[in-house]
């Protein structure tokens, strides 16, 4: 199955909960075996397996052991500013997000009612 936004977020952890059964399994590795090398209980092995939600750091030690780590590179990429950023910005980062301006309601008129035609 592929993960995509149609998915919902139990859907998702199922499929992912399988990736990591398979990529386990794959590798000749029980979930014992697994979860004493990441340091987690085999609890929290057969919960991530089986699609439970999980902490993070969890999910990070399993990766390790599985060799899957520098993958979390593709998941989330090393953010870098567009060069038109760092030409209007002169060189510096984005320190916080600005806040959003409504400017349909400044730039359109007041809207139109019935009784309002005199």
């Amino acid at each position: 199955m592929r993960v995509s936004g149609l998915l919902t977020d139990e859907a998702v952890l199922v499929e992912l909960g399988s990736r990591f059964a398979r990529s386990r399994l794959d590798r000749q590795l029980t979930q014992s075996d697994v979860a004493e090398q990441a340091g987690v209980s085999k609890r929290t092995v057969e919960r991530i397996e089986a699609g439970a939600s999980a902490q993070l750091s969890s999910i990070i030690r399993l990766l390790r052991v599985l060799d899957l780590l520098p993958n979390l590179e593709l998941l989330l990429p090393e953010a870098k500013p567009s060069p038109m950023d760092l030409l209007k910005r002169k060189g510096k980062q984005r320190q916080r997000a600005s806040s959003r301006k409504n400017t349909d309601q400044i730039n359109e008129s007041p809207a139109w009612t019935w009784g309002d035609n005199t």
